[in-house]
């Protein structure tokens, strides 16, 4: 799981370097960080055939490819960026980071 260190050490700005004398990189990145993005958590999927769709009314269970206890993927705006676990907060559906994806460049 990564923590403050490793999100630090990503984007290169280690020990509270000043900002003045950090690399180029590391200033321009501090540029998104008030950014909103998307984030959505994908449960499972399923295929099914339209006329099956247009059969469906309130109270159709569509069954999807994951099991009740299988990890869901997070997506940040549009890449899956890790695996969660679906948890309830309040009266809140929540997901908590289980794994992170690689970044590769």
């Amino acid at each position: 799981m990564a923590d403050q260190d490793d999100i630090d050490a990503m984007f290169g700005e280690a020990g509270g370097a000043n900002p003045a004398k950090a690399a180029p990189e590391a200033m321009e990145i501090s540029a998104v960080y008030d950014t909103e993005v998307e984030v959505s958590v994908v449960l499972g999927t399923s295929t099914i055939r339209v006329r099956d769709l247009l059969k469906l009314g309130r109270g159709a269970i569509v069954e999807l490819d994951r099991k009740i206890d299988d990890l869901s993927d997070i997506i940040v705006s549009g890449r899956m960026v890790g695996r969660g676990e679906v948890t309830i907060v309040e009266d809140k559906i929540a997901v908590t980071f289980r794994e992170f994806a690689r970044i590769n460049g």
